[in-house]
């Protein structure tokens, strides 16, 4: 898929200052060598192709890369004088209480921070007007925050004033905020920062990317993503068994993927079940011969049943809609309701041929957004805590951590929020799809 050259001095990460102080992790009994420590200058490349390699070597320039996450020897920020605070925004998504009890132990415990904040329900809690009140963050106090969803913090959408936030911040005296939260929010902690640094003022602003769609960029995987189509796998097996358990049955699951159809496609996949499979990326057509329509009844025809997955942003352009599209507190579009739409005009198309249909709708979205995240999400949910931590008390700023081929590294604000990750209809994943479930490449296009 194509998308925007990205240049080194795109990857550059902000720091606040030289960093003076020794770290503490210095006195504990780590084995001598290894790549325990790392240097600013410890980086991979972007693009791990063989062609972009070789165009940068003809010229003579080094190729982009990113830095590695990771503790360093020398920190910024003195631990005894350090307050921290950490903020969830935006819906949820499992593997969010995995991250805040991550931070706070690794902050806590390997680098001797005690002021640690937990801003409530979101960046409203960063405006004084709406009375929210920080509350102390301890050890004791998150070690089983992880068994259940959601945040213990709460969150919530929308935009607010940069300078009220910022101000708020300077008043609390924190040192490092951990914006937890998807693009929008990141775009939001992005302000933040730009504010601070037209301040002059010594906050660290770092981010750790929250998007259950998986469609941050520059990102292998974000975290909650593997526990929801975990989770949205029983959904699809569900309406497998109730499509055959009845006479000409059709499965219909609606699962999130409001721009990106990642959770469809893996879903898909990991179950085998799906006969159709539905993504924003991909346009299709209701009627006609090659048509989605004409694809369920022929299937329903050879085969008795049918199961159908759709990603919900996909087919937006088959719905009516308003002119001007409404929009959620966060900026963005509020969809149609992609499943109902669908489920009404197959049974009405069934009934019109005169064909009988049971069809059976699934929409698990909250269920799959609010359960507790995988044993392996909560790995990467405590190694992003983690290196968030690092990163924050060497003084970066302005960055997120995140997961780029199988390594923890730094990336800008600035470059992840500029698009979302995607599924390349030219792409293995969606070929894997095609594969799976038989379905034409293009319905009815």
């Amino acid at each position: 898929m194509k998308q925007e050259p990205v240049t080194t001095e795109d990857l550059n990460i902000t720091n606040l200052g030289p960093r003076t102080i020794i770290s503490p992790g210095t006195t504990r009994d780590f084995p001598e060598g290894g790549t325990f420590w790392h240097t600013d200058g410890d980086r991979i490349l972007l693009d791990d192709h063989l062609d972009s390699v070789q165009i940068a070597m003809r010229s003579d320039e080094d190729p982009p890369s990113i830095e590695l996450a990771g503790p360093r020897r020398e920190i910024f920020f003195n631990p005894s004088e350090t307050c921290i605070a950490i903020v969830t925004c935006g819906g949820l998504c499992p593997g969010i209480n995995d991250v805040i009890r991550a931070i706070v132990m690794q902050a806590y415990y390997v680098y001797g921070v005690r002021e640690i904040l937990g801003i409530q329900y979101g960046f409203e809690g960063l405006d004084p007007a709406f009375g929210h009140k920080p509350i102390g963050l301890t050890p004791d106090g998150v070690m089983n925050i992880a068994t259940f969803g959601g945040s213990i913090l709460g969150s919530s959408r929308g935009k607010r004033d940069v300078k009220v936030m910022t101000n708020r911040l300077e008043a609390l005296g924190v040192n490092i905020l951990y914006v937890i939260g998807g693009d929008g929010s990141q775009r939001g902690a992005q302000a933040i920062h730009e504010e601070l640094q037209r301040r002059g003022s010594q906050i660290a602003i770092v981010g750790v990317p929250k998007t259950i769609d998986n469609d941050i960029m520059f990102m292998d995987r974000s975290f909650g993503y593997q526990t929801a189509f975990a989770a949205a796998f029983h959904a699809v097996l569900s309406a497998h068994t109730e499509s055959r358990g009845a006479r000409n049955g059709l499965g219909l699951v609606k699962l999130m993927g409001r721009d990106s159809g990642f959770i469809a496609c893996s879903t898909a996949l990991a179950t085998g079940e799906a006969n159709v499979v539905l993504i924003p990326e991909v346009p299709f057509k209701l009627e006609g011969e090659n048509g989605l329509l004409a694809i369920i009844e022929q299937r329903i025809a050879s085969r008795g049943h049918a199961v159908i997955v759709t990603a919900e942003g996909a087919g937006q352009d088959l719905i009516p809609s308003d002119e001007n599209p409404n929009m959620d507190a966060s900026g963005n579009k509020l969809h149609s309701d992609i499943g109902l739409y669908l489920k009404d005009r197959i049974i009405q198309h069934f009934k019109e041929k005169k064909i009988e249909l049971n069809l059976k709708y699934i929409d698990p979205s909250y269920l799959i957004r609010s359960v507790p995240a995988s044993p392996e999400d909560r790995i990467l949910c405590l190694n992003l805590g983690r290196h968030a931590v690092h990163a924050g008390m060497a003084g970066k700023t302005g960055m997120v951590v995140a997961r780029w081929h199988q390594s923890f590294v730094h990336l800008p604000m600035s470059l992840v929020t500029r698009g979302r990750r995607k599924v390349d209809p030219a792409g293995d994943l969606w070929r894997s799809v095609l594969e799976s479930t038989g379905q034409p490449g293009r319905i009815g296009v």
